[in-house]
């Protein structure tokens, strides 16, 4: 029996980012719009809609999930993207975010540590005829420079902490979402970087898949 994705996309907005703060138009109708069931893996397509993370694919690759639709939706809403906006999409898996993004933006950036992820991102995006972003490939936690500054970076995954290297790429005004851990909860956080100085807001509560490359540094011991 064929399965009605459009339907499921129309359940999703309705049921899951309407009812849950989700008021900016535009992000609800990129994701009514984007097929998110072929951004992840084959066996959980049936799966793409439902209201937690679902893994990209089946392989024992460093494991990554396309973010439970709520938080995501609810990220990008705090990032406030305009339409002239330079969005710097960090791990972005097979590339759902950054074709979301890419309804939202001027352009985006999308950054993988994986070369197949980047192949395979692109390759998606090319098929939904996303002319507007480019998969890139390097450390997650590094960002990516050479486009940089951006307007908006978001981070697809919780981290332990938010590198500088990534608050630097910021241009004046620009604005970091990262679900962050506080102790056993991911929080939800909005960094803004504001005459050279960033700060945070905590806006939620948010447990999502931990994404790899951002952990603390921690010192080491010595007897």
């Amino acid at each position: 029996m064929m399965i009605d994705y459009a339907t499921k996309r129309r359940h999703m907005v309705e049921s899951q980012l309407r009812p849950n703060g989700v008021t900016d138009l535009r992000i609800n109708l990129a994701m009514l719009d984007i097929p998110r069931e072929r951004f992840v893996a084959p066996s959980r397509q049936s799966f793409a809609y439902i209201d937690e993370d679902v893994p990209v694919t089946d392989q024992g690759r460093d494991p990554r999930c396309v973010i439970e639709p709520m938080v995501f939706a609810r990220m990008v809403q705090l990032a406030d993207i305009s339409a002239d906006d330079i969005v710097l999409d960090v791990g972005c898996g097979l590339g759902y975010s950054t074709a979301v993004l890419s309804r939202l933006a001027q352009s985006v950036v999308a950054l993988e540590s994986d070369p197949q992820f980047v192949s395979e991102a692109s390759s998606r995006l090319s098929d939904i005829s996303v002319s507007n972003a480019a998969v890139v490939e390097g450390p997650l936690a590094q960002g990516f420079a050479k486009e940089a500054p951006y307007d908006a970076i978001v981070i697809n995954g919780r981290v332990e902490e938010v590198p500088d290297a990534l608050l630097d790429q910021l241009k004046e005004g620009g604005r970091l979402v990262a679900v962050v851990d506080h102790g056993p909860l991911g929080k939800a956080t909005l960094f803004v970087k504001q005459n050279n100085t960033v700060s945070r807001r905590v806006a939620f509560d948010a447990t999502i898949a931990r994404l790899s490359g951002f952990e603390k540094k921690r010192s080491a011991f010595i007897f």
